[in-house]
């Protein structure tokens, strides 16, 4: 083929993509009923022309449509492949870009107005020339610091023939890189054809740069480029922060120049200030098209919320009703979704009862040791045990939302030892004031139930869930420490008996314990590596289903097994390989009753209504975990279609808990962040890319009982395997497990998202709703302010002092009026809701 063969932009009538012609380049923000804005390219002379189909990818993975003409010679052979170049063709649309959420839409047009990058009435014919003034006049600013030689760079970089095309024998002359504005008719795609915005990222490039170019008379440049009079050049670093990158400008100024009547504005302009004049105006314009209808929509919903709010509190039950009436209809699908049909699930309800299995029995028998210390054996492992399976089997099959797990949890242990505490300093028989207490905080939690209160959990924001759960995250990390400090405290800095042999030796003897034992640093050494192996290998198998080894479904599999396979694995090492090392076993009393009837008769009417006082501490405290964590349960992005059930839940949760305090069993409620993790387990997740940020998303959840019913039953169970083979797993392995669960309990969380961020490089930043609609101070402001929070939290909760420990649950409900009242007056509300927003 001859050597004149060129791409040429042929003028066409046709509305429509699909005819023989030249596509642009295309990335589109199209939503029904408005203007999309999309991309285009294009140069050339006429002659005979071929359709070419083809396409490109910007450095930032966006991708665009193109489509072309090739110029041929008459008498050109159509199989002669000399000088032939390939174009890939990929379509995507973009959002216009909202002027009232998101900063940059404001920044990046004032950084363009202090530049004043502005040419009016440019009198070139080509587009090439067009170009060469723009990029001319942007190396003539005054607080230009780029060298000439980029600039050059960047001229050649505009098209598609730059330096890696040269060296070929085609010359392919197109636009690398623009967005066109587009909408959609009955007959096809009908651009906009008066305006053009073309988009360069370069390695070379330092600062971003804007520049405006107004011809003197509309021009003709090929198919869809007919009355060219606008052109707007984006110039952007190839590193740059994801809300500043060549695509994100480009949307700033294509969704201005979208507007018809805003260029019919600009062409009356006479002066350069009257073109600002005109963009500031078009600026407002755009945020309050945004800001008005929203600003009636929160009033009226405020409304109805008042309104529905006081309607549900008169009536009590009705929000019980409600969820009855909502989840009773699928209550038979909740067993058969997954078994029956054709869809089934059988292997992932599999592999999530055994990760429920664990999750659930270890963190127990971990709980139930803590209660043995601290109640002397009131309050064991069996006993632990059995309460588990007794509350997770009746809330697998009574409750509103089954995917919730319930369980014995930190600050329950925490509050048991203040009542063992209690009963010592006041000589109360421990089984009939915690019974006393159990009863009183079931009275108030049915009490919360039938009074629809779960309906406040309204002014519960986003980011005063991420508290708590940030709180229980860091309560398993504490203990999980603890526990272990207190292994190298007995078996590594043991003090010696005088003549007991070599220090810390398997000879020496800790003289400081009753009953002496062994003392040796290879105890606490081995651990420390049970621990820490117990969470490496946990989290790896977990983050398997990301790697490329194996086929796709053995890497969901081992994913999903990951804690089971843990345990077992390190339980072998510490009970079998190293045997001859003393590993400290959880204590197991085989002559424990299982059931101890409360004596209520002997408490005095002072003990019972101090009973009623912690017994409403201890309602709020099941008050905000258990809507706490179902709310997390029940976020957005776990997409669950069959509905809530927050009333119906905490009173569910009230009725099982009187059965465990008549019977001086430990108290339960929903855990964190075993639900979550509950959901996750039985999810199918995809792996999808943004703006070159991998992040994971779920298709759909399998909403079902059954997981969480067998798990339980297994657990009661495991009441036969004590004390061989479960006292076979050591207490190290207990406390990585805690470290797993509180890892894994990371994915997904903003807190530590944001957190994540004041370490992360500024270009790596990703591409979040928050990032758009929140200037990054503000975002540090406000996560720093969280830490505070946390760390108040921390101080109470985990106290030395076992009464200061009893306020928790007041600090932790103070934390609703600090983020709906206080927080507002330090940063400002709208950006404070687009924090807490799901998109």
């Amino acid at each position: 083929m001859d050597s004149t063969r060129v791409f040429h932009l042929q003028l066409c009538d046709t509305q429509t993509p699909t005819v023989n012609g030249y596509h642009l380049q295309e990335s589109d923000d199209m939503t029904p009923g408005c203007e999309d804005v999309s991309e285009g390219r294009g140069n050339g002379a006429d002659e005979t022309y071929e359709t070419v189909n083809a396409s490109t990818i910007s450095d930032d993975s966006i991708r665009f449509y193109v489509n072309m003409n090739v110029e041929l010679e008459p008498n050109a052979d159509e199989n002669d492949n000399t000088g032939c170049v390939l174009l890939h063709t990929s379509r995507k649309y973009l959002k216009l870009k909202n002027f009232e959420e998101e900063v940059r839409a404001h920044r990046d047009l004032d950084r363009f107005l202090a530049g004043a990058g502005i040419l009016l009435d440019v009198s070139a014919l080509s587009l090439d020339d067009v170009l060469r003034e723009m990029v001319k006049h942007i190396a003539k600013e005054s607080e230009n610091t780029e060298p000439i030689s980029n600039l050059d760079e960047v001229m050649g970089s505009l098209f598609t023939d730059c330096s890696t095309f040269r060296e070929g024998s085609g010359n392919v002359h197109l636009l690398s890189n623009t967005i066109q504005g587009v909408s959609a008719t009955t007959t096809g795609v009908q651009y906009q054809q008066s305006w053009l915005c073309l988009l360069c990222t370069t390695v070379t490039l330092q600062e971003r740069h804007v520049c405006i170019c107004r011809l003197d008379r509309p021009q003709n440049w090929g198919e869809n480029c007919c009355e060219v009079r606008y052109v707007i050049l984006i110039l952007v670093p190839a590193k740059m922060k994801s809300t500043k990158t060549a695509i994100e400008v480009g949307r700033t100024f294509a969704t201005m120049f979208a507007d018809m009547n805003f260029r019919q504005k600009l062409s009356e302009a006479k002066t350069k200030e009257e073109f600002k004049e005109t963009l500031l105006l078009q600026r407002h314009l755009l945020t309050v098209i945004h800001r008005e209808p929203s600003k009636k929509e929160e009033s009226k919903e405020k409304e109805q919320d008042k309104c529905s709010k006081a309607r549900n509190i008169l009536r009590f039950g009705r929000g019980m009703m409600s969820d009855l009436r909502r989840r009773l209809p699928l209550y038979l699908s909740d067993y058969t979704d997954g078994i029956l049909g054709s869809n089934k699930s059988i292997r992932k309800y599999i592999t999530t009862i055994l990760f429920l299995y664990c999750i659930c029995l270890l963190p127990t028998i971990a709980f139930g040791s803590l209660n043995d210390e601290h109640t002397r054996g009131s309050i064991d492992v069996q006993k632990t045990i059995l309460a588990q399976c007794i509350g997770g089997v009746a809330y697998a099959v009574f409750a509103g939302q089954p995917m919730g797990i319930v369980l014995t949890t930190a600050p329950l242990a925490l509050y048991i030892h203040v009542i063992q505490g209690i009963c010592d300093d006041y000589n109360l028989n421990f089984f009939a004031f915690y019974g006393c207490v159990g009863l009183w905080n079931s009275f108030f939690c049915v009490l919360y139930g039938v009074g629809n209160i779960s309906s406040l959990k309204k002014f519960f924001k986003r980011s005063t869930d991420e508290i708590l759960a940030v709180f229980i995250s860091v309560a398993f990390v504490v203990d999980a420490c603890k526990g272990l400090a207190k292994i190298f405290q007995d078996y590594y800095f043991c003090p010696i008996i005088p003549g007991g042999g070599e220090f810390n030796t398997s000879h020496s003897i800790n003289a400081t314990e009753d009953g002496a034992h062994p003392c040796g640093r290879d105890s606490a050494v081995l651990s420390l590596v049970l621990m820490l192996g117990t969470l490496w290998l946990g989290y790896t198998l977990f983050q398997f289903k990301k790697s490329p080894f194996l086929h796709a479904r053995v890497r969901e599999t081992m994913s999903d097994c990951a804690l089971p396979i843990s345990v077992l694995f390190f339980s072998f090492v510490g009970s079998y390989l190293f045997r001859d090392i003393k590993i400290a076993p959880f204590s197991y009393n085989p002559n424990q009753r299982l059931f101890n009837l409360a004596p209520f008769h002997v408490l005095s009417i002072g003990a019972i209504f101090g009973g009623m006082g912690l017994g409403f501490l201890l309602s709020m405290l099941f008050y905000l975990e258990q809507n706490i964590v179902m709310s997390l349960t029940n976020a957005p992005q776990h997409r669950l279609r069959k509905g809530t059930g927050y009333h119906w839940d905490i009173f569910l949760v009230g009725l099982i808990n009187i059965v465990l305090s008549i019977f001086g069993l430990p108290w339960v409620h929903s855990a964190f962040p075993h639900s979550p993790l509950h959901v996750r387990a039985l999810a199918f997740v995809e792996q999808r890319v943004e703006n070159g940020h991998l992040h994971e998303t779920i298709v759909r959840v399998r909403e079902t009982r059954v997981s969480a019913l067998v798990a339980h039953i297994l657990v009661g169970i495991s009441l036969l395997m004590l004390p061989v083979p479960l006292q076979w797993i050591p207490k190290p392995v207990l406390y990585g497990l805690f470290l797993y669960v509180s890892v894994t309990s990371i994915d997904g969380c903003q807190f530590f998202e944001r957190l994540a961020l004041l370490f992360t490089e500024q270009t790596s930043y990703p591409p979040t709703h928050y990032i758009r609609r929140v200037p990054q101070r503000k975002i540090h402001y406000f996560t720093g302010l969280q830490l505070v929070e946390v760390a108040i939290l921390c101080g109470f909760g985990m106290a030395p002092l076992p009464y200061f420990k009893m306020v928790f649950p007041p600090i932790m409900l103070a934390m609703v009026p600090i983020r709906c009242l206080l927080l507002p007056r330090i940063i400002e509300a709208k950006y404070l809701d687009a924090m807490d927003a799901e998109h």
